[in-house]
């Protein structure tokens, strides 16, 4: 089963609970639908994870950990999917998503130097925040469906799968 899969990537929740980012959420990391592997938490977990890494913000794991609470989503996958944003792929993805955004929005893209300092972010903000946020949000949601279905999807062909497989087997015996 996936489970099995699963379980063998995912921490500890020993591991997590323990975490001093996220000692204020206290007795809500104890609930046990937060750690439970079924496929509607798995793929609430992978929802929310991949939504939240596509957003240009700071602190996405605390984020995530904070809205897979009240989701009941898988907690160790909905904050480790988020990494699906690092510093190796954040310029890429934050590159596509205001190439979308600024079609979406049918705004003029303004250029991007080759070497981004500090100085020329601040100062050119105002100008790709929008686009950059509107294909943040796009690609996140879109990752988001994609995340869920795939998942449902895979666990149902999974089960399914395995199911036949027992069949085979019993009919093998008999």
């Amino acid at each position: 089963m996936p489970r099995n899969l699963i379980k063998r990537y995912l921490p500890k929740p020993e591991k997590i609970t323990g975490h001093k980012s996220l000692r204020f959420l206290g007795s809500m990391l104890h609930d046990p639908n937060l750690w439970h592997l079924n496929r509607h938490s798995v793929a609430r977990g992978m929802a929310l994870g991949l939504f939240n890494g596509m957003l240009p913000i700071p602190l996405q794991m605390l984020l995530s950990a904070i809205l897979a609470v009240p989701l009941r989503a898988n907690l160790p996958i909905s904050v480790a999917l988020v990494w699906v944003s690092n510093p190796v792929t954040m310029p890429a993805l934050f590159f596509f998503q205001y190439k979308l955004g600024a079609w979406l929005l049918g705004t003029e893209e303004h250029s991007i130097p080759m070497r981004l300092s500090l100085s020329w972010i601040m100062a050119e903000i105002q100008h790709f925040w929008q686009p950059l946020l509107a294909g943040a949000l796009i690609m996140g949601i879109g990752l988001a469906i994609i995340g869920y279905a795939g998942t449902m999807l895979y666990w149902r062909f999974w089960v399914s799968r395995s199911w036949h497989q027992r069949k085979l087997r019993r009919s093998r015996h008999s």
